[in-house]
């Protein structure tokens, strides 16, 4: 049986109108989405704003709304992949974890990335995952 899709926009929605239990991000969140919605505020400061308008509109609203903070990228495979294709990505970093899934998106699909160098930054070994930041070469 194929696994569950997990929806980025769909988990954020959950959170967005659910009266119980508080998103762990305490930062504006810029979702992308088909489908336009209202934009709640949780009590913890998370707002949810979803956008209609791609990943460099979302992108733009995060630069805007960060100011001279760093922007976070998340979601699943096929959104990051988006961002690395359109050169978005300053930083990458990847947390691996010793479990096979055996079916499932690829994150680095041919040519979604283009051929880009990468520095290592740091790598973080444990039991249980390997946290891996690296910075692409200008």
């Amino acid at each position: 049986m194929p696994p569950e899709r997990w929806s980025w926009a769909g988990r954020c929605t959950s959170w967005a109108r659910s009266s119980g239990g508080d998103p762990p991000f305490r930062t504006p969140v810029f979702v992308l989405t088909h489908r336009p919605r209202p934009a709640p505020v949780k009590e913890s400061g998370t707002t949810f704003t979803f956008v209609t308008g791609g990943i460099r509109g979302a992108l733009d609203r995060a630069k805007a709304a960060a100011g001279d903070g760093n922007v976070d990228i998340a979601g699943g495979a096929s959104t990051v992949r988006q961002y690395l294709g359109e050169g978005l990505v300053d930083e990458l970093r990847l947390h691996v974890v010793p479990a096979l899934l055996g079916t499932g998106m690829r994150l680095f699909e041919a040519g979604s990335a283009g051929r880009r160098a990468l520095d290592v930054v740091r790598v973080v070994e444990s039991p249980v995952a390997t946290h891996l930041k690296y910075r692409f070469v200008k």
